[in-house]
C-alpha cells in the first residue's frame, strides 16, 4: 500500500476528522496532515507504511527533528504494507524509539487498529 492510499482510507473511515493534506517541500520534515477532531482540537499524522517483518520505520532526520520539537498532539499512524487494518499510532514523542527500536521494540502503541485509533485522536 502507498501513503497516498493510506491517506485515501483514513479520510473516507473517519468522518469525525478534518484532514489537510501538507505538500511541503520548504519544510522539510513537515507530517503529513494537519487535523481537526470535532472538539476543535487540531493535531499533526505523519503517515507512514511498515514491512511487519522487518518493523522498521522508514523517517527522514528532518521528520525526527520536527517531532522533537514539536512533541504536543503530534502522532505518527503507521500501517502494515501486508495488512491494511493493522495500524499503530505512535505519539511523536516517542519518535526516536520508532527509528532506533522499529514498531516491535518501539513499546506499546496509544492504539492499534483504525477504529481505535480514530477513537484517541477523537477524544484529543
Amino acid at each position: 500500500m502507498k501513503e497516498s492510499n493510506f491517506y485515501k482510507k483514513i479520510k473516507n473511515r473517519w468522518k469525525s476528522i478534518s484532514f489537510i493534506r501538507l505538500e511541503n517541500r520548504a519544510l522539510l520534515g513537515t507530517p503529513d496532515l494537519l487535523c481537526q477532531n470535532v472538539k476543535g482540537t487540531f493535531f499533526t499524522l505523519e503517515l507512514k507504511i511498515c514491512r511487519v517483518t522487518k518493523g522498521s520505520v522508514s523517517l527522514s532526520p528532518h521528520q525526527v527533528s520536527f517531532h522533537m520539537k514539536h512533541k504536543k498532539n503530534t502522532f505518527v499512524l503507521v500501517a502494515s504494507s501486508l495488512d491494511p487494518e493493522l495500524v499503530r499510532l505512535f505519539p511523536g514523542s516517542r519518535i526516536l524509539e520508532l527509528v532506533n527500536l522499529g514498531i516491535n521494540g518501539a513499546g506499546p502503541p496509544l492504539a492499534e487498529g483504525l477504529d481505535a485509533c480514530a477513537s484517541v485522536l477523537e477524544r484529543l
